[in-house]
């Protein structure tokens, strides 16, 4: 004999974890589009720095970013330490992405300097002094 009450207990509980987990897929899912976001407008900064000579870090922003945002998670009922570390990675990540697109900037100066270094040595191996 089956237990009526516990089957239905257990499908209810089983509908319940399917609506909890697709709202945490929802969740998600708007947790990577607005890292996206984040990551194109840090983009843009780290364009900004490099092009005039900023360095990719700037630790007094990021110890104010992490103050800031370990009020919010204490007020949002998340754990402090948790936020700090994962705005953590996130601004490891954003420092190295800075650094990458300093070189590339770098780079891209550096070549056409080389360039026109070569071809004016060239024009004054041939101009006769």
């Amino acid at each position: 004999m089956t237990d009526v009450a516990g089957t239905t207990a257990a499908a209810e509980a089983r509908a319940e974890l399917a609506r909890l987990r697709a709202s945490i897929d929802n969740l998600d899912a708007a947790v990577v589009h607005l890292l996206a976001e984040r990551f194109a407008h840090t983009r843009r900064v780290g364009e900004l720095k490099a092009e005039h000579g900023l360095p990719p870090a700037d630790p007094a922003r990021e110890a104010r970013q992490i103050a800031r945002l370990r009020a919010i998670a204490e007020s949002a009922g998340l754990e402090p330490d948790f936020a700090e570390k994962f705005l953590r990675f996130v601004v490891a990540e954003v420092i190295r992405h800075h650094e990458s697109i300093a070189e590339s900037i770098a780079e891209s100066i550096a070549e056409p300097i080389g360039d026109s270094l070569a071809e004016t040595l060239a024009m004054e191996r041939r101009i006769p002094a």
